[in-house]
C-alpha cells in the first residue's frame, strides 16, 4: 500500500492543497459572517439569514474539508516519513491551533444563535487575522523548513 501512495504522492499531495484551500476560505470567511452577525444582532430577520449562513458554510465546507486536509496530510507524512522533522512538529502545532480556532468559531456561532454572545464586532475583526498567522506559520515551516 505505501508503495502505491508513494508512486501518486504528486496526486496526494495535490488533494492535500485543495482540501487546505478549502478550509482556509471558510476559516478566513467565517469571522467575518460573525462580525456581520454580531453587528445585526438586533435585528431578527437578519441574524436567522446569518445563522444559515454559518450553519452551511460549517457544516458543508469546513467540516470536509478539515478531516480530508488532516487524512491526507496524515497520508503524506506516514509515506515520506516526515513526522520527526522540528519543522513538521511546528507546522502539526499551527494545524492544531487551526483546528481549535475552527471549534471556537463554531461555538461562537451558537452562542450568537442564542443571543448569548457577548463578543463584540471589533473582536471577531481582530481573531479574523488568527487563520493568517497560522497560514504563514505553516507554509513557512513546509517551504523553507526552518529547523
Amino acid at each position: 500500500m505505501a508503495d502505491f501512495l508513494l508512486s501518486h504522492i504528486l496526486g496526494l499531495k495535490a488533494f492535500h492543497v485543495i482540501c487546505i484551500i478549502a478550509w482556509m476560505a471558510g476559516l478566513f470567511y467565517f469571522p467575518r459572517l460573525l462580525v456581520y452577525h454580531t453587528k445585526n444582532k438586533h435585528n431578527p430577520e437578519i441574524c436567522t439569514l446569518f445563522q444559515v449562513m454559518e450553519v452551511r458554510l460549517y457544516k458543508i465546507i469546513m467540516i470536509p474539508a478539515m478531516i480530508l486536509s488532516l487524512i491526507s496530510g496524515v497520508i503524506i507524512a506516514s509515506v515520506t516519513l516526515t513526522w520527526s522533522f522540528g519543522w513538521m512538529h511546528l507546522k502539526l502545532l499551527a494545524v492544531v491551533f487551526l483546528i481549535v480556532f475552527q471549534f471556537m468559531l463554531g461555538h461562537w456561532s451558537q452562542r450568537l444563535a442564542t443571543n448569548n454572545c457577548d463578543h463584540s464586532e471589533k473582536f471577531f475583526r481582530i481573531i479574523n487575522e488568527i487563520p493568517t498567522i497560522l497560514l504563514i506559520i505553516i507554509i513557512v515551516s513546509v517551504i523553507i523548513k526552518p529547523f
